[in-house]
Formats: C-alpha cells, sequence, structure tokens
C-alpha cells in the first residue's frame, strides 16, 4: 500500500494551506540550504538570506572574532481556491508584520491573481507606508519552485514531492495536466510498451495527472505517446479483474492486452497478475530521442511540461512532439 504524506479527501482551503507547509518543512528537514534557496525566490530580487560569516566585524564599541548572522524576513500566507482574494483581508494580515527585514506577502491559489486586483492591492500597500511585498503562486509554480531547488537523486524529497504532486491533481489545484510527459524507465520491456501502445506499474506507486508517457532507456526518453486510458487491473485466479479507470472506458482490445503483459512479464520474472498494476494506453507510442545529458542515469519517474520544454504554448500532434523532441536534451 502507498504510504501518503499529505492529508486527503477535504474541502477545506486551510488544509491545502497545512500541506503546503508540511512539504516545505518536509524540505527543511531535509536540508536547510535547499529551504533557504527555495525562500530566496520567494523574496524580492534583492534579498539574501543565506547565513553571513564574518571575521573580526567591526562593531560600535568592540571587535568580536567572528559573528554569524541572518537577515529577518517574514512571510504571511493566504490561500484561495477559487481566485476570491478579498483585498481587505490581505491588508488585515500585514498587521502580522513587526520589524522584519524583508515582508512578504504570499498568495496561494490555482489561478493566477488577477492584474486589477493586484493593482489595488499595491495602491493600498504603498499607502500604509510600510515594505511589503506582495508575491503569487499557483499550486503548479509553488511545485515548480520546489522542483528547481532539489535534485533527481534526492530520492526521498522526489518521494514526498511525488505525493505532494498526486495530492494536487486529485484536489484539482493544478490544472496543468494536458502538458504533461510523465517519463518512466522501460528497459527490458520497451519493445512490446511500443508495440502495444501500454505501459504498466505497480498501482502502489500512485501517480499524479499527465497526459503524455515517455519510455526512457539507455540515457534518452525513446518514445512518446498520448494517454487515452488508465486501468488499474489484477488477476484473481483466471479472471481478470479490473478495479479502476481513468481517463476512457474499457473494451476487450484492452483487456486482452492487459493479459499478454502479464504473461509476458512472466518471461522477465515477475509475476505481476496478483499485484494491483495501473495499465496506461496510449493511441500510439512515437520513437523519438530526448536525451538526458547529465551524468547518473534516471532513476523512477521525471515530470516534464511539454510547453516548456518546446517552447510554445500549444502542443502540436504527438507525432510532431516526437519529432522536435529529437533537438532536446535534459539534465
Amino acid at each position: 500500500m502507498k504510504v501518503h504524506y499529505f492529508q486527503r479527501y477535504h474541502g477545506k482551503e486551510n488544509v491545502d494551506t497545512a500541506n503546503s507547509m508540511l512539504l516545505l518543512s518536509r524540505l527543511y528537514s531535509y536540508a536547510p540550504s535547499k529551504f533557504y534557496k527555495f525562500i530566496s525566490n520567494i523574496l524580492p530580487e534583492t534579498a539574501e538570506v543565506e547565513t553571513s560569516i564574518n571575521i573580526q566585524e567591526k562593531c560600535k564599541n568592540s571587535v568580536p572574532d567572528a559573528t554569524i548572522s541572518q537577515p529577518s524576513f517574514k512571510i504571511v500566507i493566504e490561500t484561495k481556491l477559487n481566485s476570491q482574494f478579498d483585498i481587505k483581508q490581505l491588508l488585515d494580515h500585514t498587521s502580522s508584520f513587526n520589524d522584519e527585514k524583508y515582508k512578504v506577502l504570499l498568495t496561494l491559489d490555482p489561478n493566477k491573481f488577477a492584474n486589477s486586483l493586484e493593482t489595488e492591492l499595491q495602491m493600498e500597500l504603498a499607502k500604509k507606508g510600510a515594505l511589503i511585498y506582495h508575491k503569487h503562486l499557483t499550486f503548479d509554480e509553488f511545485i515548480k519552485n520546489v522542483e528547481d531547488v532539489i535534485y533527481e537523486r534526492d530520492f526521498e524529497l522526489q518521494a514526498i514531492l511525488d505525493d505532494y504532486k498526486e495530492y494536487c491533481s486529485d484536489s484539482k489545484l493544478i490544472r496543468n495536466d494536458w502538458k504533461q510527459m510523465r517519463v518512466r524507465v522501460a528497459s527490458v520491456t520497451m519493445d512490446f510498451n511500443i508495440e502495444n501502445g501500454l505501459y504498466y506499474d505497480n498501482a502502489s506507486h500512485g501517480f499524479s495527472g499527465h497526459r503524455y508517457i515517455g519510455l526512457y532507456t539507455e540515457k534518452a526518453v525513446r518514445a512518446v505517446g498520448e494517454l487515452t486510458a488508465i486501468v488499474t487491473a489484477v488477476m484473481d485466479g483466471d479472471s481478470l479483474i479490473i478495479t479502476d479507470t481513468r481517463e476512457g472506458a474499457v473494451n476487450e482490445d484492452m483487456k486482452r492486452k492487459i493479459r499478454a503483459a502479464i504473461e509476458k512479464a512472466k518471461s522477465y520474472g515477475w509475476d505481476i497478475g496478483t499485484i494491483p498494476h495501473n495499465y496506461f494506453f496510449v493511441a500510439k507510442f512515437y520513437r523519438t530521442e530526448y536525451r538526458k545529458a547529465s551524468l547518473h542515469a534516471l532513476l523512477g519517474t521525471r515530470f516534464f511540461d511539454l510547453c516548456e520544454v518546446l517552447g510554445m504554448d500549444k502542443l502540436p500532434e504527438t507525432e510532431e512532439i516526437a519529432r522536435l523532441l529529437n533537438d532536446k536534451q535534459w539534465l
């Protein structure tokens, strides 16, 4: 059974906030330097939050051997789910600030902050006289900021972040599934996957929302396909039991392919039939060579924003995506 780090099944904004702060708490516990790097991306560009070590720094009446200091900051957070921010409420929140060097009002929402509301907020903050910086993040941007400070081989953090992504996807906090490509290792199964338009994975691993799946082996994504259905299935004796479906309906050809995958896995020494697995069906896998430029091989899962990778706002057909990825590399 998959272990979840974040609370599920709720309808309140404070739980979304609590889960987001739990993610940052985990980040801090794992590596304070990564946490402060995240914070530095939230603060104004001129702000510095790294610890400063000075030797024989001259003070008013003495010269100590050394000083260790850090600029103070405070981030006040307000979360909404439907862009229902209220200027008065936001301004009231600023009373939480004291004499911190950097004061940040951070708003979280699945949507962008309205330009008209931003203009009004800035005018009201200016009237207060204090230098208060407003930063807005969608949940997708919040995730991206965390991704930017952790490494592929920070396995513990990656597992926690993947669960947070899954939570956000299930809670409809992120709405970018349509452009996400989930890349999975498919070494010995690659030919079978491409021939049958099917990839499978232990259901306990879970997954966050994505529209495309990429198959990786030998330092490159070798195939990409657009999802048509996700089916969770397990064998009960000779019977194939479908326990869940997403995206599309299950037909007899899909059931045949699931059975074929279970039989083929036995030749690799895997008994996947007795364990619930997710079966990811695509219309067709198209060959590509989206190469990994960094030293280490991919372990586990990697998500790519295809619009960001390809530098476009709207994605073309999958065959064209595969062609365009041939000219790209990733770290």
